[in-house]
């Protein structure tokens, strides 16, 4: 392998994370950022997001010298042999559709200060046809020097990102220019030597890959919490369910773990995303739009299981809620099941108290009426009930006992399956959990599925059109 310059636009979650491996694997890497106090942080050595194992890669990256932050772009991009744009793309708040505002106005700033022979690299998530874009983006600005843009895409899970990076599935690269697929091989020898698939494919086939990839798997969390709702009223369990379906090689066992729905910076985003993308193109996705519902209908309607549990209504309650962030192993509130919950909850009179191992810090900027305590069992103390929303693994071994003495009233919902129901009943708990009937008859209310009651989430439906009775014609950027 030989060291490659490579600057990443973009200090976030995956240009961080991207740079830092980068760096670690031998290349020179810059990282730049127009947020001037978060390059002052990464030069002192605060990480800005919570990722297991980062900050070791970032503190020893940039002690070996490969690795640096800077607010100049020009002068990163001016020294690189790839520059790698990692930079947000937000759903825009009008329609859903991916936000490529920052994309394109990093084209326009790095044009004319990519050096010839560079090539540029979309890491970040955006939709198909958008290489397309930022290469006319650059030859207006070039003329008839030719920049190649080659599309990346990342899959990364969070909480697991740095083993996700440099041991994937696979590494998709996109382009079919010769001597941009000798750059990205020389940047990606590492993990080829360790047997990892580098797959080369057309840019557009690599710009549809991610969002086809994040659609299925949240289609795969839709289905087993739907098959959880069944489970409830047929009396049967969900893990059995889910270890059956898992071991069948045709599926597999992972995003088979039934809870309060999807959220997180991908899933939500990129389904929404690749249906509006469908819809211009005149095409249905039936199936993704149905998941994007019924997942907004389940974080809605998990308010309704707290208020079920505790007799049907939760006014003046003290509701205490274990684990806020969208996972475990993350503190990225985006998108988070809890933050639906607790505003329900809040609207309906009901008291909230929180407690999360990492997200507190980014919850108080989104819900600032709720009074976060660092402990668990404090957090618990006085409670009519007790929410378990996020599987942290310092979660899974409170002292029950000692959890239901301090709670006003044992009661727990359990939404990520944590505990078992059988011993939580021993310690005292009257306890309601995902894809499961009630062990015996409710003490406070007759055990009834929370989806058989009045669908709040009914009045939350999303506006997406059925694609079907649709005529959108493609635009011409998309055919561009």
């Amino acid at each position: 392998m030989q060291s490659a310059a490579i600057t990443v636009i973009g200090t976030g979650y995956v240009g961080l994370v991207a740079g830092a491996c980068f760096a670690d694997w031998g290349h020179q890497v810059i990282c730049v950022d127009h947020d001037a106090g978060r390059i002052a942080g990464l030069n002192h050595g605060r990480v800005p997001i919570y990722e297991p194992g980062l900050d070791k890669i970032l503190a020893r990256a940039t002690r070996s010298g490969n690795l640096s932050f800077s607010t100049d772009t020009i002068g990163a991009v001016k020294s690189s042999q790839a520059v790698f744009i990692a930079v947000g793309t937000p759903p825009r708040k009008s329609d859903g559709e991916a936000d490529l505002s920052f994309v394109h106005q990093c084209a326009s700033d790095i044009a004319t200060a990519l050096r010839p022979g560079a090539l540029v690299v979309t890491k970040s998530t955006v939709p198909v046809g958008t290489g397309d874009v930022i290469e006319r983006i650059l030859r207006q600005a070039r003329q008839d020097d030719a920049i190649p843009v080659v599309s990346n895409p990342e899959f990364l899970r969070e909480g697991s990102a740095i083993g996700d990076f440099c041991e994937p599935d696979r590494v998709v690269i996109g382009t079919e220019d010769e001597a941009a697929r000798a750059v990205l091989r020389n940047i990606y020898q590492p993990i080829a030597l360790r047997g990892h698939r580098i797959l080369f494919t057309r840019r557009r086939s690599a710009e549809l890959i991610k969002y086809a990839s994040n659609a299925f798997l949240a289609a795969k969390i839709t289905f087993i919490n739907e098959m959880a709702d069944l489970c409830e009223m047929a009396d049967a369990d969900v893990g059995d369910i889910a270890l059956g379906m898992g071991l069948d090689r045709r599926i597999g066992p992972h995003f088979l773990h039934a809870g309060p729905g999807y959220g997180g910076s991908c899933f939500p985003k990129d389904t929404l995303a690749l249906v509006r993308t469908a819809q211009e193109y005149g095409v249905s996705l039936r199936l993704v739009e149905e998941t994007v519902q019924a997942n907004t209908a389940r974080k809605r309607r998990m308010a309704q299981r707290v208020r079920h549990i505790l007799d049907g209504s939760v006014e003046n309650k003290r509701i205490a809620i274990l684990g806020l962030t969208f996972k475990a192993d993350t503190d990225d509130m985006r998108d988070s099941p809890s933050i639906p919950l607790i505003e329900l909850l809040q609207r309906s009179g009901a008291v909230v108290h929180a407690h999360d191992p990492e997200g507190m810090e980014q919850a108080r900027r989104i819900l600032p009426n709720v009074t976060y305590h660092d402990d668990p069992y404090d957090c618990a103390r006085g409670a009519d009930a007790i929410v378990f929303l996020t599987d942290w693994e310092a979660l899974k071994h409170l002292d029950l006992a000692r959890l239901a003495a301090v709670m006003r009233h044992p009661v727990m919902l359990d939404l990520r399956r944590i505990y078992d129901p059988e011993e939580a009943a021993r310690q005292g708990f009257v306890i309601e959990t995902v894809g499961r009937s009630g062990l015996e008859p409710h003490p406070l209310s007759t055990f009834q599925p929370s989806y058989l009651l009045p669908d709040i989430a009914a009045q939350t439906r999303l506006p997406i059109a059925v694609t079907s009775n649709l005529n959108i014609q493609p635009t011409k950027e998309r055919l561009a």
